[in-house]
């Protein structure tokens, strides 16, 4: 690689740090290079990826840090480098005229665009020689300049239909209608049901993705007596816990699976994975009240706070795939290196049963833990209380990950992303106060703190924070998720100034980011570098940020009664809503906020006189269950100026703890006997 460092040396992303020394003259997505390329009458190669992609290093080793390569590309083009995760607006953008040219999309996205920065050609990994069918890297390169030497007017014929069609898909028509009954949501989840392999647990072939809000729904249905729907997400999650894409060592979730058994995984572990999938193990766990699920949310998030916490607050992006130049290394065993881990004999043989070491080298003679059967089985055959066998295992588990701590660790992608945070601020918010974990509440409070101090300077989110830098204007998806995390962070914390920067994010959301239909575009309406203004309906791996919002705004309008918000809430769902019933693994938060929105919602409110601790029997009561349709305020009496309005205008009773319990529009009489609220608000 060259000594001199390009036009990335002051970007902060460790995935352009990553490029800095490529001979390639890398300049970030910004005005200069816009402007450079215009000038100079360059198209411009446009590649964006992100910091744990393995794909992206490999196009990176064998291209971009190849001389001969970059001399081709310094010559004829502006090569900008883009990190998807700072910049989603540019990646949904191009990777839609990339699918729109070539029928798929990925990463590494390699795309080329006029000086304008409009896309004309594209598709992902392009390998150095040909193979596969594909060309390589060089001759697309070739290509590309002789069709713009060439036949100008043919590139810009291309990006201007691929531009046509790209403000053509940013386009919602917004209509009047009703929201559907419990019934017709009951379709979706039933379609899910159908397609669900119930031989392997999940959705569809290889490569497969846990799916954590499809699990969700189905979690939300079994509350409403759908025993179906709860047979598949128990099978679901159990095929997700025993192994290979779950860290049984170490804790947390790899990416996705690269086989239909959930064996083989994509190595790298993403913040938005883990928040998710410990949300939905913690969900399962109160409704089945099967401890299995409470160990697996409580490794995820013990794991999170252990190896992916800043300092300061904040959670990591990403733990790479790849370390020491080999994907997967960290995480693989051989069997001499596993019997080594074990002092006593009996211990190796133990384990050795239990994930069938015998049998199981599989993958370049190493071994990916994952077991075969659940914990009750395992106890049952080797005449052990399921609650021993948890137990020595969990012993077999930290002698392995002494062992592997003494390996070089994956790096970290330590930039911090205000919508991933906010996942995870919901994770361990709600972890907190379900399974009273004072721990947790810490680290949720510490996290929301940091948010609101370094990323939120006056009346302007901004995106990614990274070596004391914040850098980015927000996108709707980080409104919308933080909004959502600090009414999760308030029902934990009854503290009124999360709940009021719940309100304050959602005003400027509704300012910078709404248009005059109801709907939400993903940019600020000041955002002047994109060649159109991107609007997501579909969720994807993370929920979209229409659906994020809709969700916020139904939320908060059960805490206000405010029913301009709840209205254009449920204009979104109304016109979303046909799609979400028709395709549900493309809407799954979508139908979570559907199922919101269709309620019954419970409304509490409980207000106690100053000193008295009785209030912690009650909420204690309250969260022993899932409470996925409810919404609790409470405070000390008399509630501050700025508490919700749920709490407004809620006296004493005789001078004593006081519960208001309100079931969708019809309200009890005031509660002051533990027992009565026991009567009154079912236990899931």
């Amino acid at each position: 690689m060259d000594s001199v460092p390009n036009h990335l040396i002051n970007e902060t992303s460790p995935y352009l740090i990553q490029h800095i020394y490529n001979p390639v003259d890398w300049y970030p997505w910004s005005q200069d290079a816009l402007d450079k390329a215009r000038l100079m009458d360059k198209p411009i190669f446009l590649s964006i990826g992100y910091s744990a992609c393995h794909w992206c290093h490999v196009m990176a080793h064998e291209s971009f840090e190849d001389t001969q390569v970059a001399a081709i590309m310094n010559d004829y083009f502006v090569s900008i480098k883009v990190d998807r995760e700072e910049r989603p607006d540019l990646d949904e953008i191009y990777m839609a005229a990339v699918i729109s040219m070539s029928g798929q999309g990925g990463w590494p996205m390699s795309v080329f665009l006029t000086p304008e920065g409009k896309p004309f050609f594209g598709g992902t990994y392009f390998p150095p020689v040909p193979l596969y069918g594909m060309p390589s890297f060089t001759e697309i390169l070739w290509s590309v300049i002789r069709t713009w030497q060439e036949n100008r007017g043919e590139i810009y014929r291309s990006a201007k239909e691929i531009v046509q069609h790209l403000v053509t898909n940013t386009k919602w028509d917004i209509e009047d209608g009703s929201i559907i009954s419990e019934s017709e949501l009951k379709k979706a989840s039933d379609l899910l049901i159908k397609t669900y392999d119930w031989e392997f647990g999940g959705w569809g072939q290889a490569p497969k993705f846990p799916a954590p809000m499809t699990i969700e729904f189905l979690i939300l249905q079994a509350t409403r007596g759908d025993q179906q729907a709860e047979k598949v997400a128990v099978h679901a999650l159990n095929s997700l816990k025993r192994g290979g894409i779950f860290d049984v060592v170490g804790g947390g979730f790899h990416r996705y699976s690269t086989d239909r058994f959930w064996h083989v995984s994509h190595f790298e572990k993403m913040l938005y994975d883990n928040a998710q999938l410990a949300n939905v193990f913690l969900h399962a766990y109160l409704i089945t009240q099967n401890l299995a699920y409470r160990l697996i949310c409580e490794e995820t998030l013990d794991f999170v706070l252990r190896e992916m916490a800043d300092t300061l607050g904040g959670f990591y992006s990403s733990l790479d795939a790849d370390s020491e130049g080999e994907e997967g290394k960290y995480y693989r065993w051989t069997l001499p290196e596993i019997r080594e881990a074990f002092n006593k004999p009996d211990e190796f043989n133990f384990f050795s049963q239990v994930y069938q070491l015998s049998s199981e080298i599989n993958f370049g003679e190493k071994v990916i833990l994952q077991r075969s059967k659940n914990d009750e089985e395992y106890a049952g055959e080797l005449n052990m209380t399921v609650e021993d066998f948890r137990a020595k295992l969990q012993v077999c588990h930290e002698n392995l990950r002494k062992v592997r701590n003494r390996r070089i660790h994956p790096t970290a992608d330590d930039k911090i992303i205000v919508f991933w945070n906010a996942l995870m601020l919901i994770a361990f918010s709600q972890a907190a106060r379900y399974l009273n974990r004072p721990d947790y509440l810490e680290a949720a409070r510490k996290n929301a703190s940091f948010l609101l101090s370094e990323l939120h300077p006056g009346d302007r989110l901004l995106r990614s924070w990274r070596a004391g830098q914040a850098k980015q204007d927000a996108f709707l998806e980080d409104y919308a998720a933080l909004e959502l995390a600090f009414l999760d962070l308030y029902q934990s914390d009854p503290n009124p100034h999360w709940f009021n920067s719940a309100v304050q994010m959602t005003r400027e959301m509704i300012k910078n980011y709404g248009d005059d239909s109801g709907s939400f575009y993903n940019t600020r309406y000041d955002q002047e570098d994109i060649i159109v203004r991107p609007r997501d309906l579909q969720d994807n791996v993370t929920p979209s940020g229409n659906a994020l919002a809709t969700c916020a705004l139904l939320i908060l309008s059960a805490f206000t009664d405010n029913r301009e918000w709840r209205g254009r809430a449920e204009k979104l769902i109304v016109a979303i809503q046909k799609n979400a019933i028709k395709y549900p693994s493309a809407f799954p938060f979508w139908l979570q906020s559907i199922d919101f929105a269709i309620g019954n919602v419970d409304q509490i409110a409980m207000v106690w006189p100053a000193g008295d601790k009785e209030y912690i029997d009650y909420l204690n009561f309250i969260w022993s269950s899932y409470r996925a349709r409810t919404v609790v305020a409470i405070s000390e009496f008399p509630p501050l100026e700025n508490a919700p309005a749920l709490l407004q205008d809620r006296p004493l009773t005789n001078n004593r703890l006081t519960i208001y319990l309100c079931h969708g529009l019809v309200c009890e009489m005031p509660i002051t006997e533990l027992q009565q609220l026991r009567e009154m608000l079912p236990i899931n």
